[in-house]
């Protein structure tokens, strides 16, 4: 960290006392712990403009939601330079839910953390939409963006593959807030539980099957898994062909 950069994050949260990089990286961003006399933060610094343009819509998401309403960290501050993004937030004390899930000591104790992954989801999907449906669906939002991406050349999938998208679209549902990125990755277990989400800068209004699709993918093929997660998911059960169609194929572009 430059000494510029360190000035201005001091300005937000007072005198860093220590900086420590996290073991759990993504690949869109650098993560940093960062201490100070009075608590511990989450610097998270982009450097590619389409990861820029993310960190900088998971600062807003961060911003609109009032800290305890909605199971996120708190925001602090959002910094842009020239070249880097930042984006200060709380940190919470706990591990990935793929990470709890690969040091899990028994398939009991894996049964029960998806369970309530599961559970978390399900109590999100059904919470008040805190902005109204745009005149367009989430969908064709997602369709306009993943066609820039693969103009771009920013995706892996083509556009062969969005025509057939387009023209293959699942029967609508009542659209709910989402995630809009929900994998085992970005969500945190504490203390045993899932209890927040990270890297939000999807969240919206939205299809709630892409939640579920992406939810259940690490263990789609691993029927005692998944009938775990649909004990605390009791709201939908998501088709086969719903799945391939939002996990397998819409996914594919971001």
């Amino acid at each position: 960290m430059n000494q510029s950069l360190k000035r201005k994050i001091e300005a937000e949260i007072g005198k860093i006392t220590a900086i420590k990089r996290m073991p759990e990286q993504g690949c869109t961003s650098v993560v940093f712990r960062l201490e100070t006399v009075e608590q511990s933060y989450l610097l998270k610094s982009s450097f590619k403009d389409r990861y820029r343009v993310w960190l900088r819509s998971e600062a807003q998401v961060l911003q609109k939601f009032e800290y305890g309403s909605t199971p996120l960290p708190a925001f602090y501050a959002f910094i842009e330079e020239e070249r880097a993004s930042h984006l200060i937030m709380s940190y919470v004390d706990g591990i990935s839910l793929t990470s709890a899930l690969n040091q899990a000591g028994s398939l009991s104790i894996k049964k029960t953390l998806i369970t309530g992954f599961g559970e978390f989801l399900n109590q999100f999907h059904e919470t008040e939409q805190v902005q109204p449906e745009k005149e367009h669906s989430w969908l064709e939002h997602q369709f306009s963006l993943a066609s820039s991406y693969v103009e771009s050349g920013q995706a892996e999938g083509d556009m062969k593959l969005l025509e057939y998208m387009i023209s293959n679209k699942p029967k609508p549902v009542r659209q709910t807030m989402i995630h809009g990125d929900c994998t085992t990755d970005n969500v945190l277990v504490v203390k045993g539980k899932v209890e927040v989400f990270i890297d939000v800068s999807g969240m919206t209004v939205g299809d709630p099957r892409y939640d579920e699709a992406l939810a259940i993918s690490k263990f789609h093929e691993q029927p005692v898994l998944k009938e775990a997660f649909y004990q605390g998911y009791s709201r939908n059960r998501i088709s086969q062909t719903e799945y391939e169609y939002f996990e397998e194929g819409l996914y594919m572009f971001f």
